[in-house]
């Protein structure tokens, strides 16, 4: 083939190429792209299955034990204000919740006989003192019939007065069994702390707590023993406002309570 016609065939094959649109040569010399070795697609990357994370545990919950809190701080406490203020402190007791005062003494501290209730009422939770309710008013009349009071100035004739619970239960319902376990450490202490000479349990529910058994009925009147000192259970004053007949009873109790202190 002779310069000429290559010279031709070379023109056409260009001017095929820019009609079909290359307008403009990149290399100096053509290239066989038939003669390269073909290039493998990048493989195709498909993210896996996210898999499903599993949702952290739940932290264990603290396991904590009230009663040994409740020690813990009544016998850290060296005096009467210190184990108010511990008491204050103290939030493993539900019935604090919803109650409006701590209700801890009333009454004169260095008293002979010490007097401990069940657990505040509605007027108690309002003045923040115990028995100030109506069972509060005919105690004060019983201790008056006796010349004893809670502002007696003679305080060989002065009362001190608490409760198992600071804290009034809902609609004045019995406190259950692990409240009062709960809140016996602040009682022991508060009766350590007061040092009485005579102890005078009011209804059930401290001679639950002290005693360790209940039936007012049977127990009232009978002379015990409490942490080393003198007991006696008696009616609660509420008992005797639903029961008027057991106040003979109540009468009894109330002599034997003032012949003691004169022995």
């Amino acid at each position: 083939m002779d310069s000429g016609d290559t010279y031709w065939n070379d023109r056409a094959l260009l001017e095929w190429q820019v009609e079909l649109g290359a307008t403009e040569a990149i290399l100096d010399a053509p290239m066989d792209r038939y003669a390269l070795e073909a290039v493998k697609p990048a493989p195709k990357i498909t993210p896996a299955a996210a898999s499903p994370q599993k949702k952290p545990a739940p932290p264990e919950p603290v396991q904590t034990d009230a009663v040994a809190d409740a020690r813990a701080a009544a016998q850290a406490a060296a005096d009467l204000g210190a184990l108010a203020a511990a008491m204050q402190a103290f939030e493993h007791c539900e019935l604090k919740k919803g109650a409006r005062s701590l209700v801890f003494c009333d009454g004169q501290p260095a008293a002979r006989v010490m007097i401990v209730g069940e657990a505040p009422g509605r007027e108690e939770d309002r003045a923040g003192k115990p028995f100030v309710g109506r069972a509060g008013q005919l105690l004060d009349k019983m201790l008056g019939a006796i010349d004893l009071g809670r502002g007696h100035d003679d305080l060989a004739r002065a009362v001190y007065i608490t409760n198992v619970l600071p804290w009034r239960p809902p609609s004045n319902r019995t406190p259950d069994a692990a409240e009062i376990a709960m809140l016996l450490p602040f009682l022991e202490r508060h009766i350590a702390l007061a040092d009485p000479d005579v102890i005078v349990v009011m209804g059930n529910t401290p001679c639950q707590a002290l005693l360790g058994r209940t039936g007012i009925t049977r127990m009232r009147g009978a002379w015990t023993e409490v942490l080393g000192k003198p007991c006696l259970p008696m009616f609660h004053p509420a008992y005797l406002l639903r029961n008027p007949i057991a106040k003979r009873e109540a009468w009894a109790d109330l002599l034997a309570l003032n012949a003691r202190l004169k022995t």
